[in-house]
């Protein structure tokens, strides 16, 4: 496993414009980080000529850009919506092509009030379904993440993937970005489930406990569960602590690390 972060973690400067991409990338290499994931929404322009110089600039950093994500959401009740949640993925699948990312992340979203999960599950599948179409061919694997709303708990994500018809997901084509911080109740009982559907991760410093609340995530029971199902690629942080990214990132980074040295231990 390596160890990266996504542009997130830095948003707090990212949209104040202190900090660039090209910043973003020089931290990570300050940070030691094998790789970032470059969220949408902070690219100052999607131009050709733009893409291919952060492509550029990651490359002679030593980073791999790992993957690319959006805002997107496929349980609008209205199909005109979805279609256009199904468009933005589409042109941001040719944007990771042209940044190198083998990798986008996206998102399904809540079911409408009145709509089942069953009925906002198939829509999901839908959407997922012509964005693979799309995608496979262009060499660009669709990571879903599990973020509320119909992909609260594992069963649930595990559910629409295997809903997905082809052989997408057997071939690997389609998986999930498992945010370790994102189940609620059982945190690790739930990454347990999904790890083995598992392409991309988010790393965050906590997890939220049923009848405790909010705790430090526990990243060497994390890794040892990742490890056991195979997971070999990276752990991207996605950092939204109250500390300032700044101090709390050196410290979570060294920490991640020493976790995945154990393994081998």
């Amino acid at each position: 496993m390596k160890v990266g972060s996504t542009a997130y973690s830095y948003r707090k400067y990212l949209t104040s414009g202190e900090m660039t991409l090209e910043r973003l990338l020089d931290k990570a290499v300050e940070l030691g980080l094998d790789c970032v994931d470059l969220t949408s929404y902070y690219f100052k322009s999607t131009d050709v000529e733009y893409l291919n110089h952060i492509k550029k600039y990651a490359y002679l950093c030593g980073l791999d850009i790992t993957g690319t994500a959006v805002g997107n959401r496929f349980t609008y009740a209205e199909p005109e919506k979805r279609a256009e949640a199904v468009e933005l993925v589409k042109k941001w699948v040719d944007f990771s092509v042209i940044l190198g990312a083998p990798c986008i992340r996206v998102f399904a979203g809540g079911a409408p009030e009145g709509v089942s999960f069953e009925e906002a599950k198939n829509w999901t599948v839908q959407c997922l379904e012509e964005c693979l179409d799309y995608a496979k061919p262009k060499g660009v694997i669709i990571a879903l993440e599990n973020h509320g709303g119909i992909t609260s708990t594992a069963d649930q994500v595990i559910s629409i993937l295997e809903s997905v018809s082809g052989s997408y997901l057997k071939e690997r084509w389609l998986g999930t970005n498992l945010d370790l911080g994102n189940y609620r109740g059982d945190p690790y009982g739930n990454i347990e489930k999904a790890a083995p559907y598992a392409v991309t991760t988010h790393a965050k410093t906590d997890v939220f406990v049923e009848g405790i609340g909010r705790q430090d995530a526990d990243f060497e029971k994390i890794t040892q569960i990742l490890h056991k199902a195979g997971y070999k690629g990276c752990l991207s942080i996605e950092y939204e602590g109250a500390e300032d990214p700044m101090t709390a990132m050196p410290k979570f980074v060294n920490y991640l690390k020493d976790c995945i040295r154990k393994l081998s231990m």
